[in-house]
């Protein structure tokens, strides 16, 4: 990769994710602060720890997030809505919200629409911005198309590749597709299995602006190196 890029830029593409059901308190408290050291977009966690985690974020730009009817999207919309109020309640700045996988690979697109609709109505309302998970592990092309096209329409803030949770995770193709689908003012982020800062910059430049990933601090520290001692000085100063 021969693309020029600044560290923050690299470590403004990076939604840090702790996800891992097994994570003990400790290991999230430590997620929270390696996310603040590194400067990075945001932080995912589960919900339960999302107000916390908002609590050690505070006063730094990076953003706490939490995940919507994770990691399936089988809940109904009214138990969504309640999760995405108690996020807000929590410090949600930024919600990734898994669709009715169900509904989708039925065809069911007006089932869809109308609940991302909701999901995106409660979570602008609130001020915050919303991800929509596809899991395309699950969907084919033309159930892909649908859901950029509907994700568009409504006006979602990202449209997302996976959970991490499914046999497959963020695929090159699957970003191209859902940046050519997409309106411009709808960004795309690549999730599951992005663990190098060479499939960062695979995803950077298919088109997507944000990753998420758990191997943040293996890609910015090779990032770092990449770009030189001289920034990796002043970086961490």
């Amino acid at each position: 990769m021969d693309a020029v890029y600044s560290y923050a830029e690299i470590a403004k593409t990076i939604d840090h994710s702790l996800l891992n059901p097994a994570l003990t308190s400790a290991e999230l408290e430590r997620g929270c602060q390696v996310a603040r050291q590194y400067d990075v977009a945001s932080v995912c966690l589960l919900p339960y720890y999302l107000r916390r985690c908002a609590e050690l974020l505070e006063g730094s730009d990076v953003r706490p997030s939490t995940t919507i009817g994770f990691p399936h999207g089988a809940h109904t919309t009214a138990v969504k809505l309640a999760e995405v109020e108690q996020a807000l309640k929590d410090g949600g700045a930024e919600l990734d919200i898994v669709i009715n996988i169900s509904k989708a690979v039925s065809g069911d697109w007006n089932y869809i629409s109308t609940e991302i609709q909701a999901l995106t109505d409660a979570t602008h309302s609130g001020g915050a911005r919303i991800k929509v998970i596809f899991e395309n592990a699950y969907l084919d092309e033309g159930a892909k198309i649908s859901l950029c096209r509907i994700c568009g329409e409504i006006g979602v803030d990202w449209v997302k590749t996976s959970t991490g949770f499914a046999p497959s995770g963020a695929t090159v193709a699957d970003v191209k597709l859902m940046r050519t689908h997409s309106p411009r003012q709808v960004q795309v982020k690549a999730s599951g299995g992005v663990r190098t800062l060479d499939a960062l910059l695979e995803f950077r430049a298919t088109g997507a602006t944000r990753v998420g990933s758990s191997s943040t601090v293996q890609i910015l520290d090779e990032c770092r190196r990449r770009l030189g001692v001289q920034e990796q000085t002043a970086l961490t100063g």
